[in-house]
């Protein structure tokens, strides 16, 4: 079943990780995959493995002029864009008095501030359509406390997500915010963080971190049809953390 055919989706931060499953799958489901990340290596493998399907294009998400050519690219390719997913993020686990203004604004710029511009650089197009999803990626610390930084920037695509989706759901363009908790990755398997992990995993209702594509599995459904009526909503996929807090 292709639940996406012939869609035109910009995945951001797609090289590796999270981003990396959601391309594949949205590819598997029959869409046309505009793979984004600022790791060109990477990112180009991905595309080339992923097939004629799949464009990689360079891209820093926090630079205005990039989201500008990643839009003039994709619409010369394509012709038009059905879904973004702003999935680019990062977070340093640091304290606050060790953080650093840089570091601080390093997390706002690529967390918080790609998602407004990803969402301001799609608009016109989708209002032209009269059709668009708009999915982006925050975590369950954009619903309770977590690392400074990382927990304000997840809370401010929380709210923005809410108010693009009043702006926009008069020409049929769905926001939703997607809020994945802890999930598994190779770099959970790493000395120390296997270790937290696991102690972690004994709070989590279901006693286990979740796989990458069961968060794909969310954002395929809110990319396509199925979820033309939902919007300015959020979907959390933790275990159930966020259920005992």
């Amino acid at each position: 079943m292709e639940r996406l055919k012939d869609k035109v989706i910009i995945i951001t931060g797609a090289a590796q990780g999270m981003g990396k499953v959601h391309a594949e799958r949205a590819i598997a489901e029959g869409a046309k995959v505009v793979i984004t990340d600022i790791n060109e290596e990477k990112g180009q493998a991905v595309a080339t493995a992923l097939g004629s399907d799949a464009l990689f294009i360079k891209h820093n998400v926090a630079s205005e002029s990039d989201w500008e050519n990643v839009v003039q690219i994709t619409l010369e390719h394509w012709g038009r864009i059905d879904v973004l997913v702003n999935n680019a993020g990062i977070t340093y686990n640091m304290k606050i008095e060790e953080i650093t203004l840089d570091d601080y604004m390093k997390i706002v710029n690529i967390n918080q501030v790609s998602v407004f511009l990803g969402i301001k650089s799609v608009t016109e197009t989708m209002k032209a359509q009269n059709s668009g999803a708009i999915i982006n990626i925050s975590s369950m610390n954009g619903l309770a406390g977590g690392a400074i930084g990382y927990t304000d920037t997840k809370f401010a695509v929380r709210g923005m997500t809410k108010a693009a989706a009043r702006e926009l759901s008069p020409h049929n363009i769905t926001v939703n915010s997607v809020h994945p908790g802890v999930i598994h990755t190779p770099m959970l398997e790493q000395p120390g963080v296997k270790e937290a992990v696991d102690k972690f995993k004994q709070t989590i209702p279901m006693r286990r971190v979740a796989q990458a594509e069961e968060v794909s599995n969310m954002i395929i459904f809110l990319a396509s049809d199925e979820a033309r009526y939902s919007t300015g909503s959020e979907f959390v996929i933790d275990g159930g953390v966020i259920a005992t807090v």
